[in-house]
């Protein structure tokens, strides 16, 4: 079977990976270059924290496992996948509200949590200063964080190991299905396939729609909103961490050879795409204080760089996947945890196309809850931000 997929984030190169391993013919068209969207701007923190309904947060928890599954099969331990835990507390009366909250869901839900010490976070993040107030810490041992440059560097490698076919840049406007197939439209030609996979996160709307079933995503490019936010990443440092913290003021994760990256989600009202922030400006002046007030061993942080990341959000929030119409030629793949499911989505996705039997799991996330609607009420940042 000839199938083209469009997009060379996580997704695309996890569900050409999949494909490839089932013995199909596959091309990708990537218009810019690979990890040039959402992918490349991500805290690519894996978890299933505050993912509701019920069916969302079992299909994270699913993503989680299979990034395990992936990381046993490659022999050493991985370069992308770096499963060591998060530790999450609060400061306030309101924050450890919601905080406990939360983990009594995860406990009904028997996901890992458990509460720790200060002393016991200290063991775990020997670097942590902590904020005199917190006496309770929330640990989640199976939680993590990808390299997502690594992460899409060994699932592309697989695919084109397979025989994948990489055309970049190449610029989709058009898809439409044949008597016998799909025709992808080129700004400089036509391809043609069996079927097509839409795996191009923000950009999902105009391409759906280009195939005659707009999935409506909310807007990548509007300030302040749920789809944007800030990343900062840090000079190298020698500060001693090696997993993923969630606090009030800053959530920071490791990002390799020393360097960290840093995000303060209620700085995220100012992310406009239109205008990304100086390096050396108040916005990436106050993160560096955070950090050197959350870590030692991180005085004379900098950034070396602050970039306005745009999530890709179906309009309701949740991830859309499977096929657009009845004659399972077009299949989309749309979410904003990316990261934490796109090995997962894309074994799925590939197993519907090439057996035609649905999966389960992805009962709750088809595109047809979506299709052709408006006056969707816009989303709320601090259900999304950080979650990836």
């Amino acid at each position: 079977m000839k199938i083209a997929v469009i997009g060379l984030g996580v997704l695309g190169a996890a569900v050409a990976r999949s494909l490839a391993l089932r013995g199909a013919e596959v091309t990708v068209f990537e218009r810019h270059a690979p990890l040039a969207g959402t992918s490349g701007t991500s805290f690519a923190w894996t978890n299933s924290h505050n993912k509701n309904p019920r069916s969302y947060h079992d299909l994270n928890v699913a993503g989680m496992a299979e990034h395990a599954a992936l990381a046993q099969h490659s022999g050493a331990a991985p370069a992308w996948f770096v499963r060591n835990g998060n530790l999450e507390w609060a400061e306030d009366a309101a924050g450890t509200e919601r905080l406990a909250a939360s983990v009594a869901e995860l406990l009904d839900r028997d996901y890992p949590v458990r509460w720790i010490t200060r002393q016991q976070a200290r063991e775990l993040v020997p670097d942590l200063r902590l904020a005199a107030p917190v006496e309770h810490i929330a640990h989640y041992p199976d939680e993590g964080h990808v390299f997502p440059a690594l992460l899409v560097s060994r699932l592309w490698g697989e695919a084109r190991d397979l025989g994948a076919q990489l055309r970049c840049p190449a610029r989709v406007v058009g898809i439409a299905e044949t008597a016998g197939g799909v025709r992808i439209e080129l700004s400089d030609g036509s391809a043609d396939a069996d079927a097509v996979v839409i795996a191009a996160g923000r950009w999902t709307e105009a391409l759906t729609a280009a195939a005659g079933h707009r999935v409506p995503v909310a807007d990548p490019d509007a300030a302040g909103t749920a789809t944007v936010g800030l990343l900062g990443y840090t000079n190298p440092l020698p500060a001693r961490l090696d997993r993923v913290l969630t606090t009030p003021r800053l959530n920071v994760r490791p990002d390799g050879a020393g360097r960290l990256i840093v995000q303060g989600l209620d700085l995220d009202a100012d992310a406009d795409p239109a205008a990304p922030p100086a390096v050396d400006g108040h916005h990436a002046a106050d993160l560096i204080r955070r950090l050197t007030d959350l870590l030692a061993g991180t005085e004379g942080a900098r950034l070396e760089s602050l970039r306005v990341g745009q999530r890709a959000l179906p309009a309701d929030g949740l991830t859309v996947a499977g096929f657009l119409g009845d004659t399972a030629r077009v299949y989309t793949l749309a979410t904003h945890s990316g990261i934490t499911l796109g090995p997962l989505l894309g074994k799925l996705a590939a197993r519907e196309l090439l057996t035609g039997s649905p999966e389960d799991v992805l009962a709750d996330f088809r595109p047809g809850r979506l299709l052709g609607r408006t006056g969707l009420p816009p989303l709320q940042p601090a259900r999304f931000a950080g979650q990836q």
